[in-house]
Order: C-alpha cells, then structure tokens, then sequence
C-alpha cells in the first residue's frame, strides 16, 4: 500500500518521465491514480483524544483478553484439576482449531458491518464468559467448549481493532498508530503476566481466570471512549487503497505459487515445532514444583516479551543493512530445537524461564520477518491480505498439531520424549526452509527493478 503510495508521489515530482512498459506494469498507473483520488476526496481524519487514548486502552487491555488464559489453562488443568497431559493437548488444539476456521469468516465480518467497536467488546465478552465456564464446570465436554468460544472470539479481536485504527487515523498515520498499538500491546501483556503470577500464587488458579473477565469487561468501557462518528467505515475496510480499482491475481493462481506454497508450509511447522513447549514446560513445572508454577510461568512470559521487543527492532536494522530475509528467518528456526533440547534438561523454574528467553528471540523474529516475507511473496498480486489471512490459517494449523499430537507422546513416553519429538519437527522444518526456500528480499527487489528496463 505504502509503495504504491510513493510511486505516486514519485510521478507527481516528475510528470514528465516516460512510464516503462512491462507485462505487469499496466495496473500501476490505476494504483496511483486510484491513490491521487483518495487523497484528494478527502481530509485528513482528525479523531479525538479520547478516541486516540481508547483505542490506547483497549490494545493494553485486550492483549490479555485476546489471548485467553493461554498457557495457563494447561497449568490449570494439570495442577488443579489433574488432568492427563493427552487431553490437555486436545484441550488446547480446540482453541487453535476454531481460531483457524473462523480466520477467513472474522474478516469479512469486520468488513462488511459498522459495528466494529461492538465486535471488539462482544468478543471480549465472549471470552470472560469462556473464563467462567472453564473454572465454574472444568469436565473434559466444558473446557472443549468454552475453548472453541475463545478462539473463535480472538480470531475477531485482532482484525476490528486494526479496522478500527485504519478508519480513525487513515492511511498517512497507520504505521505509527500500529506501532503504537503494539507497544501498548506488549504493555498490557507484561502487566497481565504479572498480574496472573501474583494472583495464581496468593490466591488461586481460578483467580487468573477472573482476571482475564475484569480486563474483558475493562476494554467493554474503554471501547465507549471512541466516537462511532469518527471511524470511516470505507477507509477502515481499506476503501481508501487504489488496489481495489486494478485486477488483483485470482486465488487459484495465488495458491498455485511454488514460493507462497514453501513459504506457508514453513510457518506450519514453525508453529508444529514451537506451539506446544511453553505449554509442556508449565506442566513439568505443576508437576515438580506446586505452587511456584505460575510465578514462573508468568517470569517465562515477562522475559519472552521483554526480549521480542529488542529482537524486533533487531531485525528491522539487520534486514535494513541488507541481510537477507531467508537468513533471519532460519535464525529463527535454527533456535527451536536448541530450546526443545534445553527444556529436557532441567525442571528447575529459573532454568525453565532462562531457556525460555530463546522463545523471544524466535517469536521476536518471525512476528517482523513473517509479514516481510508475505510483502516479496505478493508484491504486484493485489493479495497480499489474503496471504496474511492464509500465513495466520498456517499458524493455527501448526499449533493445533503441535498441541494435540505433543500431548500425547508425553502421555506415553514422558516430557523428555515430547520435548526431543518438537525439536525434531523444528528440524525439518530448518532443513526444508533452508533447501526449498528462495530468497525473497534483495535479490528479488534488484530483480523487479530490472525488469521493466530490459522490457
């Protein structure tokens, strides 16, 4: 969006310079003019404060609520209410499993109504009634349920609240106000984190699942605090972008590209190889340390977080100075099994949140590095929000068998089996990264530019 934006700008400096004729180059000049008549239909939006700090509140508020009780629920379940490890993995398939079904469907849904700041609080709610559920009737047929309404409602939370930030501060201000959403996002994460350590230690499991209701009926006031009038509704399902005047690659051929393919089948064993460790670590540590496992797994999540911040500002500097994206990418993965082999190593809590720092350097680096990836793999295709949907589609498939499979082979033959059975689908998924994948970056970029020249 931002390219086409300063193609634009660049043509407007030079009106004069004769356009280069290429096969993909007759979409660019409707992209930048579609461009040229947003800009000038409109101001610039100009929202409130109040607007601005509720959108700030609800970031902080909703990465707890968003999230669920996440790996919580499987110190819950095998702490307090002794379940096996088989179906603590179902438990959190079930979960990941509705997330990616409702992945495609929430976005449409968050296009097609105005009613955003209702969805954001409707689906908050949703997942405070889920907490309930979970801690009020802990049977296997119950958690199963009130899962699935969890990851049914977080696929709707993350979408409404970038619709709601596009349509109040437009196009011109929308890399700003996403970093600033993710700042107050890894806020609300870390004041959470501390907050369920302090809570599940002094007064119970139950009480971090009370925790997750007060922040969802929290972000419910902080959602008032943004004016309905102010949210352009056509700017907020991208009704502004001059992609939708061109003629976007049709998905059969979309999903029929090699590289896209690679790429999609990477993330699924990123997540396949990563998903269920944090998961196990906090079971191992229920079972050899009760009563101390969730102020470690709650020093886990603070530690992880603190590092991805620093990672990802890492990797924008090392992809900036020209290091290639497939590198990163494989530094990320390359941390995986070392992590799964660490965590055979030791039960104690200070070991288990020092090798979890190694999670911040992998999440860290695939949060930047993923988006980047699916930018090169798109560029030109008018799709590259469907990649996005089908990368988060990817994500949810790697988890689900991450979780449900792990679950079990720790069932049958133990954490340290299941720790060595991850790292070894991390593996694969190193091995095949590195030997199918291309590089998208530089040399792609060096590529296009060329093209139009020897046109």
């Amino acid at each position: 969006m931002g390219n086409a934006g300063r193609v634009g700008a660049c043509r407007n400096r030079h009106p004069t310079r004769p356009e280069p004729q290429g096969e993909d180059m007759p979409a660019i000049p409707t992209m930048a003019a579609g461009a040229g008549q947003a800009a000038g239909a409109g101001r610039d939006p100009q929202p409130s404060t109040r607007s601005l700090r509720g959108l700030d509140a609800i970031n902080v508020l909703m990465a707890d609520v968003r999230d669920g009780v996440g790996p919580y629920l499987a110190v819950f379940l095998k702490g307090g209410e002794h379940w096996d490890s088989g179906a603590i993995g179902i438990a959190m398939a079930a979960s990941s499993i509705a997330a990616a079904i409702v992945q495609v469907p929430a976005g449409l849904l968050v296009d097609g109504t105005k009613a955003k700041r209702l969805l954001i609080a409707g689906s908050g709610l949703m997942i405070g009634l889920g907490c309930l559920l979970i801690t009020a009737y802990p049977s296997f047929a119950a958690v199963i349920a009130a899962q699935v309404m969890l990851g049914a409602a977080s696929a709707v939370i993350p979408p409404a609240i970038a619709a709601v930030s596009l349509g109040l501060v437009g196009r011109r201000l929308l890399d700003a106000r996403i970093s600033r959403n993710e700042s107050f996002n890894h806020a609300g994460n870390l004041l959470a984190a501390v907050l369920a350590g302090a809570l599940g230690t002094y007064l119970g499991y139950h009480w971090i699942f009370y925790l997750v209701c007060a922040f969802a009926l929290s972000s419910t006031l902080a959602v008032t605090l943004i004016n309905p009038a102010e949210i352009d509704h056509d700017r907020a399902r991208g009704g502004e972008d001059a992609t939708a005047a061109g003629s976007p690659l049709p998905f059969r051929d979309l999903l029929r590209r090699r590289d896209l393919q690679i790429f999609l089948a990477s993330v699924v064993l990123f997540h396949f190889g990563n998903a269920a460790m944090l998961p196990m670590a906090g079971q191992v540590l229920a079972q050899a340390h009760p009563g101390s496992d969730t102020a470690a797994l709650s020093a886990c999540i603070i530690a992880a977080q603190f590092v991805m911040v620093g990672v990802a500002w890492l990797v924008g500097q090392a992809s900036a100075r020209g290091v290639g994206r497939k590198t990163i990418f494989l530094a990320a993965l390359a941390v995986l099994p070392v992590r799964g082999v660490l965590f055979t190593l030791t039960s104690s809590p200070y070991g288990v949140v020092a090798i979890q720092l190694l999670d911040g350097v992998a999440a860290g680096i695939f949060g930047v590095i993923s988006v980047l990836i699916a930018s090169d793999l798109t560029r030109g295709t008018g799709r590259f929000n469907v990649a996005q949907g089908l990368m988060a589609l990817s994500v949810g498939i790697g988890a689900t068998l991450s979780n449900a499979t792990a679950g079990y082979v720790v069932q049958w033959f133990g954490f340290t089996a299941g720790f060595l059975y991850l790292a070894a689908i991390a593996c694969a998924g190193l091995a095949f990264f590195a030997l199918l994948m291309p590089e998208t970056g530089t040399g792609r970029t060096s590529q296009a530019a060329a093209a139009p020249a020897a046109a």
